[in-house]
Order: C-alpha cells, then sequence, then structure tokens
C-alpha cells in the first residue's frame, strides 16, 4: 500500500491564498506494503458538486520520496482550477497513489470519482496512511479527549427495550488529528454500538474519521456490518462543544455531544 505522510501546512490556508501568499503543503510517499514496482501520485480536488482528478507524479519507482507543492502547482496540475478565486471554502485536495505490482495488478485506492477503493481494514489501519486530505478550511483544533453523551435508535431488533433507544448514555472518546483538519475519533458511536451489539460479539470501539471545516462536521467511513456511516455537525464557537449526528446504512442513527476534558 501507500503510505502518505504530510509535513508543513496541514490545511490549505485560503486567507493567504487570496491575500497572494504562499502556502507550503510537504509530504512523503512510500510504500506501507505489497510488492509494488511502480506508482502514480494522484490528486483529488472535491468541490461541493464536482470532483477534479490530476497525476502529480507519475511511475515512481523509488521510495520514499518527498513532495513540496504550492497553490501555483494545484493550479497547474488541475485544468479546472485556474485562480485564487476557485479556491472555496469547503474544497479539499486529496494525495493518494495508484499502484502497479511486480504481477501486473494495478490498484487504486480511489476511484476515479473521488470515492474510496478500500475495505475497512485499509482505512482504520494503524500501519500507514493510504492518502492525505488537505482541507481549504480555517485553522482547527479539535484534538483532546471528550466526555460523550449519545442519545440514538437501533433498527435490529436484538438490543434490548433498556438499550433501544437510548438517551444520553455516557462515554469518553479521544479525537486525533490527522492534520489539515482531519481528524479520527476512538469510538465513532460514544459506545453506543458495544452497548447494542455486543449480543453479536462486537465488544469493541469502532473508530471513525471526519472533517472540521470552520466548525461544520462532516465524515464517512465504514462500520463493521458493512455499511457506511454519515457524519455531520458542529463545533460551538463559544464553548468549543461539539454535536455529531451520525446514521448507518440501516437507518440507526444517533447524536453525540462531546465536551472536552480539560
Amino acid at each position: 500500500m501507500c503510505n502518505v505522510s504530510a509535513d508543513a501546512d496541514a490545511f490549505i490556508d485560503l486567507i493567504a491564498i487570496n491575500n497572494d501568499q504562499p502556502i507550503t503543503l510537504a509530504f512523503t510517499v512510500d510504500v506501507g506494503q505489497g510488492d509494488v514496482k511502480s506508482l502514480d501520485v494522484i490528486m483529488f480536488y472535491r468541490k461541493a458538486n464536482a470532483v477534479y482528478k490530476a497525476v502529480l507524479d507519475a511511475n515512481v519507482t523509488q521510495f520514499p520520496k518527498e513532495y513540496t507543492i504550492s497553490q501555483s502547482d494545484i493550479i497547474d496540475a488541475f485544468a479546472e482550477i485556474n485562480s485564487a478565486a476557485d479556491f472555496e471554502i469547503g474544497d479539499r485536495l486529496i494525495v493518494t497513489a495508484e499502484l502497479t505490482l511486480k504481477n501486473g495488478k494495478v490498484i487504486k485506492i480511489y476511484n476515479d470519482n473521488g470515492t474510496t477503493n478500500a475495505g475497512i481494514d485499509v482505512t482504520n489501519s494503524p500501519l500507514y496512511d493510504f492518502s492525505q486530505t488537505y482541507n481549504v478550511a480555517c485553522p482547527s483544533d479539535l484534538a483532546g479527549t471528550y466526555s460523550v453523551l449519545t442519545s440514538g435508535s437501533s433498527t435490529d431488533p436484538g438490543p434490548s427495550a433498556s438499550e433501544n433507544p437510548i438517551a444520553n448514555f455516557p462515554y469518553t472518546v479521544t479525537i486525533t488529528a490527522k492534520g489539515g483538519g482531519s481528524y479520527t475519533i476512538s469510538d465513532a458511536f460514544g459506545g453506543v454500538y458495544i452497548l447494542w451489539y455486543d449480543i453479536y460479539g462486537l465488544t469493541f470501539e469502532v473508530p471513525g474519521q471526519f472533517d472540521d471545516v470552520c466548525g461544520e462536521i462532516s465524515g464517512t467511513f465504514p462500520e463493521p456490518f458493512g455499511t457506511d456511516v454519515t457524519y455531520t455537525g458542529n463545533v460551538d464557537p463559544d464553548t468549543g462543544v461539539i454535536t455529531i449526528n451520525w446514521i448507518n446504512g440501516f437507518d440507526d442513527q444517533g447524536t453525540s455531544i462531546l465536551t472536552k476534558n480539560n
């Protein structure tokens, strides 16, 4: 697999771009695992209603390899991005790779439309990051330990009546910064999945991923029963309290209120 690690600027600073100030995105591409012959370093630029794809560097055979790019490099790479005016709050630049193995097989970590083409074992791997996301955003600082109260309901008949629906279920989670306003959360459901689904052997935390773009929370990631989870929410600018609304493919849903511990 491809291992992408980021340094320098953690996000695309829209204020700097609009003021014609340079930004510096620096990252290293390496092979996490697999018998890789070569790789193409791929970039996706996601806007609200469109996804653009570009090749930053093709047929890379020496690993690791370091890259430093600016807003000018992004504009040069994408035909659809022509000036500072094309960068907007909420846009995302995703850096990843397409791999060619020594047996000739080509592995695309992302589909051409920008959706993830990888399973939960890859997306939640503690060993490597298969992509790096740079949000066009404001500064973000949500890392820390939080007390959580979750209310929600399951569509599964298994949980008992005392557990489903549930109101204000207490739990503690850790949010870890990945850079650029992207985060992982140690348990995406505030302990409620364990409460509901321990009857099926789910006795472990299920991590999740989300982005913070100027106080707006969003994210999509897989869960153990085979569907995707969607996150929406916000950060209170005065208190720092995070509200996350989540729903999976079975229409299990909940709202988690996260308060940072001092």
